[in-house]
């Protein structure tokens, strides 16, 4: 029997909820409670699109001209984004993962990124996939398995689902101070802008309409244990949440507008990431792992 395209499927469950894993990439294809998506899937006979749920290491968002200096030499990853000049979301996406820990409610990942050209580094990557009273928790850890120190940030690509329907009748909430500014063409940043009073202003519920949006937020407001939120309500009285913790400084919110017809505005990308778009080149957020360090990073969603 063949295997479809995002490879061997491992699913989860905890009383009503249910999510399901993926070989190719690591990432989470499906995450349910009841009968509501919490998180907008892609089919099973399908290559997942526009990086649906996927784990975006060693570096999150885009690079531009793939190429960076790190300790005074000068790398160059292969350009996964030609038309634009880019590298996006690292080189873990569509490597085969394996499982090291499947339970009824949580399944371990992993993979090895070893020495390759332009990133001559070897790194361990592990993530945890839990359900549980809270949800879904999140759990990604990455462990300088080389010889020398190497550059780390960290990502993933889930998208709040609005139920049936588009996401334009919902309304979306998040506290941020900050939109980091990218440019047309490329989508690198070019500076910063204040959120306050701007059409990127959501920290009142607002309806969405026809905005199309994407584009980082940064000076997240957290509550007491250090976590940042973003809410999309729906108008069948379901709100689905994303959380980051203290890790996560950015948050990426993209409305889809780039996906094929009948995928566009399915569901809210919300991003996590430990750092901006092109942060290897401009070195800003940029994890430095010395050999054996390791570094843990959590998100998790639910229905509230």
């Amino acid at each position: 029997m063949s295997l479809p395209p995002s490879g061997e499927q491992f699913a989860i469950e905890f009383e009503n909820q249910r999510a399901t894993i993926v070989e190719v990439g690591g990432g989470i294809r499906e995450y349910v409670v009841g009968d509501r998506p919490v998180l907008d899937p892609y089919p099973l006979d399908a290559l997942c699109d526009g990086a649906h749920g996927a784990v975006l290491v060693p570096w999150p968002n885009r690079l531009g001209d793939g190429a960076y200096e790190f300790d005074g030499e000068t790398h160059r990853v292969a350009l996964t984004e030609p038309a634009k000049s880019n590298a996006i979301h690292g080189l873990v996406r569509w490597r085969s993962w394996q499982v090291v820990e499947h339970h009824h409610s949580n399944v371990v990942m992993t993979t090895t990124v070893h020495p390759m050209t332009g990133y001559p580094f070897c790194l361990v990557v592990s993530v945890d996939y839990r359900l549980a009273d809270d949800g879904l928790t999140v759990t990604t850890t990455a462990t300088n398995a080389g010889a020398t120190a190497c550059p780390y940030g960290a990502g993933q690509h889930p998208y709040l689902s609005p139920g049936s329907g588009l996401i334009d009748e919902c309304t979306v909430h998040l506290v941020a101070g900050t939109r980091i500014v990218t440019d047309n063409e490329r989508q690198l940043p070019t500076g910063t802008e204040t959120v306050a009073g701007t059409e990127y202003d959501f920290s009142a519920d607002r309806v969405l309409g026809d905005q199309q949006i994407d584009a980082p937020f940064t000076d997240l407001e957290r509550d007491g244990s250090g976590c940042a939120h973003v809410r999309l309500s729906a108008p069948d009285g379901y709100s689905t949440e994303l959380w980051v913790d203290e890790h996560y400084p950015i948050v990426e919110l993209y409305t889809g507008d780039t996906l094929a017809p009948d995928r566009r505005r399915r569901g809210l990308g919300v991003e996590p990431m430990t750092c901006p778009p092109d942060a290897f080149r401009t070195d800003e957020g940029v994890v430095r792992l010395e050999p054996g360090e390791a570094i843990t990073t959590a998100w998790g969603a639910r229905i509230v």
